[in-house]
């Protein structure tokens, strides 16, 4: 454990950015989850819904440097070209 007060202060900050970084972890992680249980839903309604809250969670996280920015960007490119493949059907591409 630390004693000097600095390193008192920076253990305490430590500690608070941790709970804030796994909340917003959590949220990001349970937004995704209720995506893809949408889209093998097959409902287009919801997943265009939750396509829209998952990408802004993940924003989110990203701007407040929780993840890092090039793998928020991966991510939304992946779910956004499955969640296509369901709200449109006819014009996606068969694998």
């Amino acid at each position: 454990m630390a004693n000097h007060p600095s390193a008192l202060k920076r253990e305490r900050q430590a500690q608070k950015r941790r709970l804030r970084n796994r909340a917003v972890n959590s949220a990001v992680r349970t937004a995704i989850k209720k995506l893809t249980a949408a889209i093998t839903a097959s409902e287009a309604d919801a997943v265009k819904n939750t396509l829209k809250e998952a990408t802004s969670m993940l924003d989110r996280a990203a701007s407040k440097g929780v993840i890092p920015k090039g793998r928020v960007s991966r991510k939304i490119s992946r779910l956004t070209v499955k969640a296509n493949r369901v709200i449109s059907p006819a014009t996606a591409v068969s694998e």
